[in-house]
């Protein structure tokens, strides 16, 4: 496989470049956008060098179609008989959704539809979530006998609480698109053929900032669950006179 370049397309995943602004779309629609490793593996590639990108201001991500987001891992081809090191070898290799995670640049979910297992936990590693009406998303992997393997046990409860975590995770249940706004999952939900317009608009309002304030300002925000309130208010001081200096 070659390395996929922000502006370049893929056999799973395409992409668009236009002033400072990657929408990236997840392109299996015969599949309903499952993850096999091709996707994986062009994910990869994509946000490494991504990270590295000072063209990219902000990042969309989407899929084709209206009606699925991402259906989580692809159970025909995770049904392919495989050593268990080769399996392991597979799910360590690529850990795209952390690299997802770990961007400097802020991302933006457009949930277009269904969005389950893996699907949702791509979403879950963006900064900023809308999801249109009518979609469903859920993490159901306990109830095939797995667990999530993207950082759901982990993302979702920092995000809505222990609790109501525990209730989705552990049943596997569905949530609508106004439930999953309602508990704070999704920031809004789009009615219509608008998500990914508002998406972009977004993402192109945040692109048109001062990059540098921008990838500061999400590093302290994403600091903020690892560090103590004083230790966090001491690295937003140093970052707003290291900024000022720049000026």
């Amino acid at each position: 496989m070659a390395d996929l370049l922000p502006g370049g397309s893929g056999e799973s995943v395409r992409t668009r470049l236009e002033e400072g602004l990657l929408t990236v779309w997840l392109d299996r629609p015969a599949a309903a956008h499952a993850r096999n490793q091709s996707m994986r593996d062009e994910l990869s590639s994509l946000w490494r060098a991504v990270a590295s990108d000072r063209a990219v201001h902000a990042v969309v991500l989407t899929a084709t179609g209206e009606r699925h987001f991402c259906a989580g891992m692809d159970l025909k081809e995770s049904a392919q008989p495989i050593t268990a090191e080769e399996r392991i070898d597979r799910l360590r290799a690529s850990r795209d959704i952390e690299l997802l995670a770990a961007l400097p640049q802020p991302t933006v979910a457009a949930v277009n539809g269904a969005a389950f297992g893996g699907g949702l936990e791509m979403a879950l590693a963006c900064d900023i979530r809308l999801v249109a009406a009518g979609a469903l998303v859920a993490l159901p992997e306990v109830t095939i006998g797995i667990v999530p393997g993207g950082g759901g046990t982990q993302r979702l409860p920092r995000l809505i609480g222990y609790q109501r975590a525990a209730e989705l995770i552990l049943t596997g249940r569905r949530l609508s698109a106004v439930e999953a706004v309602e508990i704070g999952i999704m920031l809004r939900v789009v009615e219509g053929q608008g998500l990914l317009d508002q998406a972009e608009e977004l993402g192109r309002s945040i692109a048109r900032s001062p990059s540098a304030a921008v990838r500061r300002a999400k590093e302290l925000m994403r600091r903020s669950d690892e560090v103590s309130l004083a230790l966090g208010t001491d690295l937003e001081v140093d970052a707003l006179v290291s900024l000022l200096g720049t000026r």
